[in-house]
């Protein structure tokens, strides 16, 4: 990511939107791009890889959630959806699929910009790891150089946000980590309160380390707090 001017891709066809956004976002230092259908997104995401997307999904030619999943199939860029779709089930699904937020129009400008800020600045965080180390608990093993996981040998195909709550639980084996604090560190601070975010990605990390939902041994939940992983 450009350490001055981070560049930040609009997807959506509301020319009057785009135009806000690009105002509001340069006044920032932003570098913006911009395009009007899902087809020139994509094109723009895999070959300008910017920084950020903001993304509509709405769009004429491809359904925004087509074009989140394509994105998240060949790259980390993180997308925020900004939609005037706001039901439980569309925020869930775009994040299941791998946004890293989720904003609904009509929106004001300084909360938008503060989620930016947010993603962003998780973004930096990622990047600074320490590429050298690892992390272990038990049979599990996070390699932080190539983001990849693996449970007895065997690799577990995880989507941002989910590498994300693992390796932020995976630093701390056997301690719990509360929803506030993750919630924080990879959301940002205005999603300290969504927990139901949290509890989706909790539930697919399960699902996906094979671990029993009744009775989960991995992922531990210590109820109203928090959550731990086993180091054993």
């Amino acid at each position: 990511m450009g350490a001055d001017h981070p560049r930040i891709l609009v997807v959506d066809d509301e020319m009057q939107i785009r135009r806000f956004l690009r105002i509001s976002l340069t006044s920032q230092g932003y570098v913006v791009s911009e395009a009007e259908t899902g087809g020139l997104g994509l094109l723009m995401a895999m070959s300008d890889k910017p920084d950020l997307v903001l993304l509509d999904l709405g769009l004429p030619d491809i359904d925004g959630q087509e074009v989140l999943r394509t994105i998240r199939d060949q790259s980390d860029i993180p997308v925020v959806v900004v939609s005037v779709r706001a039901s439980e089930n569309e925020k869930v699904a775009c994040l299941d699929a791998g946004a890293n937020d989720y904003i609904t129009k009509p929106f004001g400008i300084q909360e938008l910009l503060a989620r930016v800020r947010a993603v962003l600045r998780q973004r930096r965080i990622v990047n600074e790891v320490d590429i050298s180390r690892r992390l272990q608990a038990g049979e599990l093993i996070i390699d932080l150089e190539t983001r990849r996981v693996t449970l007895s040998s065997h690799p577990i195909k995880l989507t941002p946000k989910e590498y994300a709550v693992l390796t932020v639980l995976a630093e701390h084996p056997g301690r719990v980590i509360t929803q506030t604090q993750l919630l924080k560190q990879i959301w940002g601070p205005v999603h300290v309160a969504d927990t139901h975010y949290l509890r989706i990605v909790i539930s697919k990390l399960r699902h996906k380390l094979g671990d029993s939902s009744d009775n989960p041994l991995m992922i531990q939940t210590e109820p109203g707090v928090g959550y731990r992983l086993s180091n054993v």
